[in-house]
């Protein structure tokens, strides 16, 4: 089902019949400070998102909450008419305050009005995968899916959305979720210190459902950063490189999305991930978690 690449590290992976890259970009950081308004520097935003598509990237992260709308704005500038290899999974359930807070906005009107916000931002008839963002900014939450989830289902049905994920969810509403309906990917929080999803991510595995870790570097203590900061330096390579490489081997189903507003910084993650890391690497590397 999945092949390798010589391209990009890590080969690639199907979303449902959409086969994208498992090296991605997560296009967050294009806004403006505090994922709030628009990029200082626009030219180079747009540059960042070419770039991306020149080294044969095939999956952009986004959501309508990151600026708000801008960052979808600026994908469709740089990208529009999209490649048919480009693949846009979104993000709908959470809006942006005043105060740069992530309130959730997970009502029916909410959900529909996101989803076809992301359509007019794209300028897309229908969006490929489209992620229910649950929980708040302290991470999952738990409690039912079924409301929300039913009516991105809806939306699903008319045509307005091929595949669908959840994002920041726990275990029992990814179970839920699929009773519902299928998905192919959930996106949470994981890194080498927060290792709470290693159950849910071999059993995804096992179902061909991709894993989306966000904050690959996050939450980390001094301790754990020293120690990933060592097999760095042994390898002549970046902490964040390594912190990559190590992802793209801890599972097959895992699919990266870091994100910069850099061309350079960009060309550096893609690079740095194709570390190889040995057995006992892996082994000092997995004591972290």
């Amino acid at each position: 089902m999945n092949t390798p690449s010589a391209s990009l590290p890590g080969g690639t992976w199907t979303l449902g019949d959409l086969t994208v890259t498992r090296f991605g970009y997560g296009a967050m950081q294009l806004a403006g400070p505090g994922v709030m308004g628009p990029p200082a520097d626009h030219d180079g935003a747009l540059a960042v998102l070419r770039e991306a598509a020149t080294l044969g990237i095939t999956h952009i992260d986004t959501a309508g909450a990151y600026g708000p709308r801008v960052t979808n704005q600026l994908i469709r500038e740089a990208l529009h008419p999209y490649p048919a290899s480009t693949h846009i999974v979104t993000k709908v359930g959470a809006v942006r305050d005043r105060q740069g807070g992530w309130p959730p906005a997970r009502r029916p009107e909410e959900l529909r009005r996101a989803v076809h916000e992301n359509l007019e931002d794209l300028g897309l008839d229908s969006l490929d995968v489209v992620n229910l963002r649950l929980g708040d900014a302290q991470g999952p939450r738990p409690g039912s899916l079924a409301e929300p989830f039913e009516t991105l289902v809806g939306l699903q049905q008319q045509g307005l959305i091929r595949h669908l994920g959840v994002s920041n969810a726990t275990a029992e509403q990814v179970a839920e979720a699929q009773a519902i309906a299928p998905i192919v990917c959930v996106q949470n929080m994981y890194n080498l210190a927060r290792r709470q999803d290693d159950e849910l991510i071999d059993d995804l595995a096992r179902k061909g459902i991709a894993y989306v870790p966000f904050f690959p570097l996050g939450g980390f203590t001094p301790l754990q950063s020293t120690a990933l900061s060592a097999v760095a330096a042994r390898l002549d390579a970046t902490p964040m490189s390594v912190a990559l490489a190590w992802l793209l081997r801890r599972s097959p189903n895992i699919l990266l999305i870091p994100g910069t507003s850099s061309v350079a910084h960009l060309r550096e993650n893609v690079a740095g991930a194709r570390i190889s890391l040995s057995d006992e690497q892996l082994a000092e590397l997995d004591k972290i978690g």
